[in-house]
């Protein structure tokens, strides 16, 4: 917490933090945004101090965020900027996870379009980005986040055989039913178990403190994502597509099934979206537009379009994700721009969680139950 003996709110700064995200259109964007001055410090010739709370993450852009305050207020100079951030818990229908703050869907409407491979890049983007991440491998029925991390004969620990602990694969942590029993034992479960596996996966992984769970969902609109929508407090959902017709075609179900279901989607991540040569021609084999025209109808944006890549195929088989065994790759620097824009979304736009809730353990200012702190 920051000394207010010390410092005090300047809104003149949060204003120009607020311009320099683009939140400035409402104030109600720019509410979560907290800025402390010393302002006592410049009249006595020392160095001012500003501390900045940001409701979401966004460590790449904090240099370029210090040019900016120093060219439109020349004041802050010489100033100190400590940046922090409280990313909120955003408004959802059932009661936050134990530990979790904010539960993002990954979905798309049809396989092989790199739904798990954007779940997986976008979990360590955002943590690459300063934030606490965990991610669930919610196809019960071909689980592939294992193999994308580059563990799957791993297994988590328990203490109880009743809970496990998720695994840490550097600085995200995963659990999968994969790390549990062969794929083979998960293809020929029914609906029922499928959704009952995904709500133990959920509830009693006894999960750190996370920012963000990413859910890396299964193809289509069936009883996994009515089950997720309806019982685990989602906060917002990110759709996964290829420009191909078919692809946006089935992709505009689940679209529509969110709508229904009241849970906000972030926008679209279009896969496939280009092929760019050694020459540096870009072509299109997938075709061209296909999630433009989709977003536009529904009137969300395209979050980003990732290249048709060997790198990203290499990576997601060799179980070295891309971000983070490749970071200045093009794809990589996409997968960054990707969790900033899911990030601010989530934490200045999105409404916050009404809870009057207080907790005997843990922090109460965080609004969720705190039990396994770490």
């Amino acid at each position: 917490m920051f000394s207010r003996k010390k410092l005090e709110r300047n809104d003149a700064i949060e204003q120009a933090v607020a311009s320099f995200f683009n939140l400035n259109s409402e104030p109600k964007h720019r509410e979560a945004i907290v800025a402390l001055a010393d302002e006592k410090s410049l009249e006595k010739g020392k160095k001012q101090v500003i501390e900045l709370s940001l409701p979401f993450c966004a460590n790449s852009r904090l240099d370029a965020l210090a040019a900016y305050l120093t060219e439109q207020m020349p004041s802050l100079n010489k100033s100190e900027i400590k940046v922090s951030y409280n990313i909120p818990i955003t408004a959802a229908k059932t009661t936050p996870i134990p530990n979790v703050k904010n539960v993002i869907a990954v979905s798309s409407g049809k396989g092989g379009v790199g739904k798990s491979a954007t779940s997986v890049n976008l979990a360590f983007a955002l943590m690459e980005e300063g934030a606490r991440v965990g991610i669930v491998d919610a196809d019960i029925y071909g689980p592939s986040v294992p193999i994308m991390l580059g563990n799957p004969e791993a297994h988590p620990a328990s203490e109880d055989n009743r809970t496990m602990f998720p695994i840490d694969v550097h600085g995200v942590v995963a659990n999968s039913i994969g790390y549990l029993v062969d794929s083979e034992s998960a293809a020929i479960w029914r609906g029922p178990m499928a959704t009952k596996a995904l709500k133990q996966l959920i509830y009693e992984t006894k999960w750190p403190l996370l920012d963000y769970l990413i859910v890396d969902l299964p193809p289509g609109t069936g009883d996994i994502h009515l089950t997720l929508a309806q019982q685990v407090p989602l906060s917002a959902a990110v759709v996964v597509s290829t420009p191909q017709t078919i692809a946006t075609a089935d992709a505009k179900k689940g679209i529509a099934m969110f709508g229904k279901l009241d849970v906000p989607v972030l926008g679209i991540v279009e896969n496939m979206s280009y092929f760019q040569c050694a020459c540096g021609e870009k072509s299109y084999p997938f075709s061209k537009g296909g999630s433009a025209k989709l977003a536009q109808q529904f009137e969300i944006p395209v979050l980003g379009e990732l290249p048709l890549s060997n790198a990203i195929r290499e990576h997601a088989d060799e179980g070295k994700p891309i971000v983070v065994f490749d970071p200045g790759n093009e794809a990589s620097l996409i997968y960054r721009e990707i969790a900033q824009q899911v990030s601010i979304k989530i934490g200045a736009e999105l409404p916050q969680h009404a809870l009057v809730t207080k907790h005997t353990q843990g922090n109460p200012e965080l609004g969720i139950p705190i039990v396994n702190q770490q």
